[in-house]
C-alpha cells in the first residue's frame, strides 16, 4: 500500500479563537479502517466551550467582513499554496483515517483546491452592478456576508466536501464553524492549521468535534445564520427541519441510489472502465457511485468488460477499505439477502483477500449482482459499498421508469453511442446531475454540485455560482442626489 500510516497516536482538539483547545466533554478514539488499529484521539467540547467558540467567531467575523475582498482572497491564495505544498502528507493522513487509497485521497483534495480556485475568482466575477435606472436615479447591489455559518461534513471525503464550502463562505466574509465527522477528525486539523498559517485571523475559522450534541448546539445557536450538511438522507432531513424551524438558511445534501443506463450500442472500452470505476471508486462510499445498472437489451459483452475490470482490482492498491467493521458486516449481509432474494452473483467480493499485513482492516471486494428485481433492497437502498446491482430492462422506457421510481434524485448516467438516446436520458432522468458516457458525473467548477428530491433539502447548490446566494445576502441600494427638470412615473 502507498499509504503511510501514522507511527504514533495523533491528538486532535477544538479550534477556538485561533487556538487548539482540549475539549472538556470527553475523548474519542480514531480507528483506521485499513488495519483496525487506533491512530488518533479527539476531544469533545463542552456546552460552555461551544458557546465561547460561537461568541468568539461572531466577534472575529465583524472585522473579517470589513476587510476588502481582495485581502480575504490573498489569505485564501496562501491557503491554496500551503495545501499544495503539503498535499502528500494530508493525503496519507486522509487515507489512514477514512480508508481511501492514497491516489483517491489526493484526487479528493485536488477537487477541493479547484473549488478554492473558484472562490479566488469571486473578487473578479461578482463585483455587483450599478446602473442609472431613471433620470438621476441609480440602483446597485452589494453582496454581504451572513455572519457566522456552519457546516457538518461526512467521513467519506474529509477534505473535499468541507472544501466545497470553506473557501466560498470565507471569501464572502463569513466566519465559518466546522463540525467534521467523528470518524475523520485528523484531516480537519491539517486543513485548519493551513488556514492559520495562511494568515486567517483567529476566530474566523472554528473546528468543533463531537456527535449529535455538538451538531444540535451549533444548529440551535442564535448566532449561526446558515447551516450546510452532507450525509445520509435521514440525517439531512432532520438537520433541515431543525434549522428551518428556527428560521435559518439550510442546505442539506442527502443520500443517493444512482442508476447507469447501459444500451447495446455503448463503446465497450468506455463501458468497462467507466461503470466499474464508478461503483468501486472509494470502495463505493460516495454519493456519486453507480449502484444500479439498468441493462437494456443484449449487453452481455459490456457486462463481461465490467466484471473483468472490477475483478482485476487489488485491495489496498486499487481500492480502499470500508469505514467501519459494522458497515462491512452490513454490506456482507446485504449481499447475502440479495442472493436469497434471487440475485445471481457474478463477482463475489466476500471472497476477496485483505492486503498482506492488513487483515485487521475492513476489506470487501467488488461485488456484482445480476437479475436483481426492482423494488428489492439491492435495487432501492443506498448500501454505500462496492456493490453493483444489475436490473434487466426490455427497453429504454422501462429503464427510465425504474430510474425515476426511487426517492432519490442525485445522479444518473447513460452509456451509448447515440446522441438522441443520450439526450432522451438527460431529459427524462429526474436527477440533479447527468452523465453521458461518464460514470461519475461530478460537475467541474464553476458548474455546481447538487441533486434533487430526497438527495437535497433546501434551495440552490453547494458549489459554483449557485452557492453564492446561500452564503450571502444581496443588498439593493437606490440613490438620488439631484432634482430633475423632467419627470416620469418613478419621480
Amino acid at each position: 500500500m502507498r499509504t503511510i500510516l501514522p507511527s504514533e497516536k495523533l491528538h486532535c482538539h477544538n479550534l477556538i479563537g485561533g487556538n487548539w483547545v482540549e475539549g472538556e466533554a470527553g475523548r474519542e478514539t480514531v480507528v483506521s479502517p485499513i488495519h483496525g488499529a487506533v491512530i488518533g484521539e479527539v476531544t469533545v467540547p463542552s456546552s460552555a466551550q461551544i458557546e465561547m467558540a460561537l461568541q468568539t467567531a461572531a466577534k472575529a467575523q465583524v472585522a473579517w467582513a470589513k476587510s476588502p475582498m481582495k485581502e480575504r482572497a490573498r489569505v485564501l491564495y496562501n491557503f491554496r499554496n500551503l495545501l499544495l505544498r503539503d498535499i502528500d502528507a494530508i493525503s496519507h493522513l486522509k487515507s489512514a483515517e477514512c480508508g481511501k487509497t492514497f491516489d483517491e485521497a489526493k484526487a479528493g483534495l485536488m477537487k477541493g483546491v479547484e473549488v478554492l480556485e473558484f472562490a479566488l475568482s469571486i473578487q473578479n466575477l461578482d463585483l455587483g452592478g450599478k446602473i442609472e435606472v431613471s433620470r438621476g436615479v441609480t440602483c446597485e447591489y452589494r453582496r454581504e456576508p451572513l455572519g457566522v455559518v456552519a457546516n457538518i461534513t461526512p467521513f467519506n471525503f474529509p477534505a473535499m466536501v468541507p472544501m466545497w464550502t470553506i473557501p466560498i463562505a470565507l471569501a464572502l466574509g463569513n466566519a465559518y464553524v466546522w463540525k467534521p465527522s467523528d470518524k475523520t477528525p485528523l484531516t480537519a486539523r491539517r486543513i485548519a492549521d493551513a488556514l492559520t498559517e495562511a494568515g486567517l485571523p483567529g476566530g474566523v475559522f472554528t473546528v468543533l468535534h463531537g456527535g449529535a450534541r455538538t451538531v444540535e448546539a451549533v444548529i440551535d445557536h442564535p448566532l449561526v445564520k446558515a447551516i450546510g450538511f452532507v450525509g445520509s438522507t435521514k440525517v439531512a432531513r432532520l438537520v433541515y427541519q431543525r434549522g428551518t424551524h428556527l428560521g435559518k438558511r439550510v442546505l442539506a445534501l442527502g443520500g443517493a441510489k444512482n442508476h447507469i443506463v447501459l444500451l447495446p450500442d455503448a463503446n465497450l472500452e468506455l463501458t468497462g472502465a467507466g461503470i466499474s470505476d464508478s461503483f468501486t471508486g472509494c470502495a463505493g462510499q460516495r454519493c456519486m457511485a453507480a449502484s444500479v445498472l439498468l441493462a437494456v437489451g443484449d449487453v452481455e459483452s459490456h457486462i463481461q468488460k465490467i466484471i473483468a475490470r472490477a475483478a482485476s482490482l487489488e485491495l489496498g492498491k486499487d481500492m480502499g477499505a470500508i469505514i467501519t467493521r459494522a458497515q462491512k458486516e452490513f454490506l456482507v449481509g446485504a449481499i447475502d439477502r440479495a442472493e436469497k432474494a434471487g440475485a445471481r452473483i457474478l463477482l463475489d467480493g466476500r471472497k476477496a483477500k485483505a492486503p498482506q499485513s492488513y487483515e485487521g482492516g475492513n476489506w470487501l471486494g467488488p461485488t456484482i449482482l445480476d437479475q436483481v428485481q426492482p423494488g428489492t433492497e439491492a435495487a432501492t437502498v443506498e448500501l454505500f459499498g462496492p456493490i453493483l446491482s444489475i436490473v434487466r430492462c426490455k427497453d429504454l422506457s422501462e429503464a427510465m421508469r425504474i430510474e425515476n421510481s426511487v426517492e432519490y434524485g442525485n445522479a444518473c448516467s447513460v452509456f451509448t453511442s447515440s446522441g438522441p438516446l443520450a439526450d432522451r436520458v438527460s431529459r427524462e432522468a429526474n436527477t440533479g446531475m447527468v452523465g453521458i458516457n461518464v460514470g461519475v458525473p461530478v460537475p467541474r467548477e464553476p458548474f455546481s454540485f447538487g441533486g434533487i428530491q430526497a438527495s437535497k433539502f433546501g434551495h440552490g447548490d453547494i458549489t459554483g455560482h449557485h452557492s453564492l446566494d446561500f452564503w450571502s445576502n444581496v443588498k439593493k441600494v437606490t440613490t438620488k442626489w439631484e432634482t430633475q427638470s423632467d419627470s416620469n412615473w418613478m419621480s
